[in-house]
């Protein structure tokens, strides 16, 4: 239906910035790191901290999904992409597909015919139902989630019979709803109060031939595209069970050259997490599927904002074709923040809008300024602190400079000077080894004139380096707030010891390796043919060595 081919990143969230943040904790930090570069107050907390008793938070939560955004006047809370405007009976709801249903229903918003069935409730009973509604069917736990225990396109009481024991008794699921089976395409729509903000069509993991390579040839260059991808690195496509029998039901095994152009689908389900893709159709959607996507926020209390997953009937007119399967509070919004194809969409600017409007027009150079994740959490992972606040961002105009210092300059003593001179002065930035004799020196500010004195800084160091030449250049990659001395030349005065010790360990572990392998051929030699037919003649000539000795 729409065929976007090329990708169109966000500037200000690139693959580089977002770095430590992964699958969950990817929403959150694209959220906090929204509010922070307007210069909100950022804090991170962990479960114990006490000030998320109002907001209902599911399952086990580690630091990084956790945290608040406060200015002068106001502090709001988050739980990854949820804040606390939505109500706990939102999330209550939208936990409950079954309820979900309810809610949709009584407000016209179109889903699929179908039934809860509580625990208990025998097989018997529910493919009595199924042979009421008609196959083919979706079996689904009632709180389920990321796709567990969802099983479409069942077609006969045979295969609904052999998708409840799976789904009751391997994935321990007792509550099911049964529900009609719709074919088409899957979207998630994002809503932000009465405005869709972004829409996805979410694919079954899949591949497509070129002509030249085979099957498992071109799922290892899709899996190289994930790779890259900062949300679907770690969602690669698995040749599994699943996959080999829908690339037999193609007709094809792995070593198979399918024709150019021709589409493989390796899975039924269309979650990122299976493999699925992610592509943008924000602009291409009809008004109509949007309208439902609102229709089905505004239909449960106390929820302004969140993710619609929609199936989309494409052999239906637009005025029939789409129903609600499912509603999310606190929905992932890694997929379109990183689609495989198709632009990009700003949610987080979206949430940090509703919650903070006052910051709609704060003007800053938000691409060129972040925080290191893992660094600002490490006290809350250590268990050294409930909460952590992170340093304030650098907001408004930010201007950037790259020198790069000749001489004697790798001293430590040198490179700690610079980095506390940048800190008195307001500046973030870094330092990084080039050579022996040459070092580079990053700085950022919002001061223009202090950030072309700082040449003047680090050249007036009598005493500490000896500074030959300062080529000053322009610098336009993000920095991270703060001022890092490369983990290379702190260790600078350690180094040597260090190198020593690291020789010896290495010489050490081969010889216990050498030791190793020479008395495993050594018993595989005396477990030998060779070795027990030559015994009396070892024997022989033990006794002449005996003698000899005598």
């Amino acid at each position: 239906m729409w065929n976007n081919q090329q990708v169109i990143s966000l500037p200000h969230l690139t693959n580089e910035i977002v770095r430590g943040a992964r699958k969950t904790k990817l929403c959150a930090y694209a959220v906090a790191l929204e509010g922070w570069r307007r210069g909100l107050t950022l804090k991170w907390y962990t479960i114990d901290s006490g000030k998320f008793d109002d907001m209902i938070t599911f399952g086990v939560n580690p630091p990084g999904r956790l945290f608040s955004l406060s200015s002068d006047t106001k502090t709001h809370y988050f739980f990854r992409t949820r804040g606390d405007k939505v109500s706990d009976e939102a999330v209550e709801i939208g936990s409950d597909k079954n309820e979900t249903k309810t809610y949709l229903e009584r407000e016209g918003v179109p889903v699929p015919k179908g039934d809860e069935f509580l625990e208990g409730t025998t097989k018997a009973d529910m493919i009595a139902y199924a042979e009421e509604i008609g196959y083919p069917l979706v079996l689904k736990p009632t709180n389920g989630s990321l796709g567990n225990g969802v099983i479409t396109n069942i077609k006969t009481a045979k295969e609904l019979e052999k998708a409840i024991d799976y789904v009751r008794n391997t994935l321990e699921y007792e509550e099911l709803i049964l529900e009609q089976y719709v074919p088409g395409e899957e979207y998630r729509v994002y809503v932000v109060e009465d405005q869709v903000v972004a829409a996805y069509n979410r694919l079954p993991a899949n591949i497509i031939g070129d002509g030249e390579h085979t099957i498992e040839e071109l799922i290892e260059y899709k899996n190289e595209q994930r790779r890259k991808n900062a949300r679907l690195f770690s969602c690669l496509i698995e040749i599994d069970q699943e996959t080999l029998e829908f690339i037999d039901h193609s007709g094809y095994d792995l070593t198979s050259i399918p024709k150019k152009g021709e589409k493989i689908l390796l899975k039924e389900k269309t979650n990122v997490s299976a493999g699925g893709d992610p592509v943008d159709v924000t602009d291409e959607i009809p008004e109509e599927f949007k309208q439902i996507a609102i229709n089905a926020v505004k239909a449960i209390p106390g929820l302004y904002h969140g993710g619609v997953d929609i199936i989309v009937d494409l052999n239906k007119p637009v005025n029939q074709a789409a129903v609600v399967i499912e509603l999310n509070p606190t929905a992932q919004i890694g997929g379109i923040l990183f689609p495989m194809r198709g632009r990009a969409r700003d949610i987080p600017s979206a949430i940090v809008d509703y919650y903070f409007p006052e910051t709609k027009d704060i003007k800053t150079d938000r691409e060129k300024v972040y925080f290191d994740f893992n660094t600002v959490l490490e006290p809350l992972q250590n268990r050294s602190g409930e909460e952590v606040e992170v340093a304030p961002a650098l907001v408004g105009d930010i201007y950037q400079k790259r020198y790069v210092i000749s001489g004697k300059v790798n001293r430590i003593r040198y490179h700690r000077y610079i980095k506390y001179s940048a800190l008195d002065l307001n500046l973030s930035g870094y330092i990084t080894t080039l050579t022996e004799n040459e070092i580079e020196v990053i700085v950022a500010g919002t001061d223009k004139a202090v950030v072309n004195h700082f040449k003047q800084v680090i050249t007036d160091v009598e005493g500490i380096a000896e500074v030959k030449k300062v080529t000053e250049e322009t610098f336009d990659q993000p920095v991270k707030i703060g001022f890092e001395i490369s983990e290379e030349m702190e260790n600078i005065g350690r180094r040597n010891i260090n190198t020593v010790i690291k020789r010896y360990e290495k010489e050490l572990h081969k010889m216990r390796k050498d030791k190793r392998r020479l008395e495993k051929e050594n018993i595989k030699m005396k477990l030998s043919r060779s070795w027990r037919m030559t015994a009396p003649l070892r024997a022989i000539g033990q006794g002449f060595k005996s003698q000899k000795i005598k």
